[in-house]
């Protein structure tokens, strides 16, 4: 059973910058397109950024230039970095994986397996 475990969340002021992780177990993080995705409260999830076996990443607009996608394959993890973070980027962001191939177009739906989830709080 593939287990998801995302970290790095917090609180922190606009301008300000996060680094989220998921730790992936279970089976190899190079078998999977994994995926951030977020939810803020009252809307929908959102795919964030993507990365495939082939190193390859997708963005949402939205973080296009502040937020990059990356993977460890000896730690088996899954990394976000985020700058220049604004209020609107508040959220709990999820780690996922997909055992086919994925974009941050795809939708939750796609994913297969998700972590529990990490809050990041943006204030002004």
């Amino acid at each position: 059973e593939v287990q998801l475990v995302e970290s790095g969340g917090g609180s922190v002021q606009a301008g300000g910058s996060l680094r989220l992780s998921c730790a992936v177990s279970g089976n190899t993080i190079s078998r999977y397109c994994m995926g951030w995705f977020r939810q803020a409260p009252g809307k929908e999830r959102e795919g964030v950024a993507t990365i495939n076996w082939l190193g390859s990443m997708t963005y949402a607009d939205s973080v296009k230039g502040r937020f990059t996608v990356s993977q460890d394959n000896a730690k088996n993890t899954l990394y976000l970095q985020m700058n220049s973070l604004k209020p609107e980027d508040t959220a709990m962001y999820y780690c996922a994986a997909a055992v086919f191939g994925c974009t941050v177009a795809s939708g939750p739906q796609r994913f297969n397996y998700w972590g529990q989830g990490t809050q990041v709080t943006v204030s002004s």
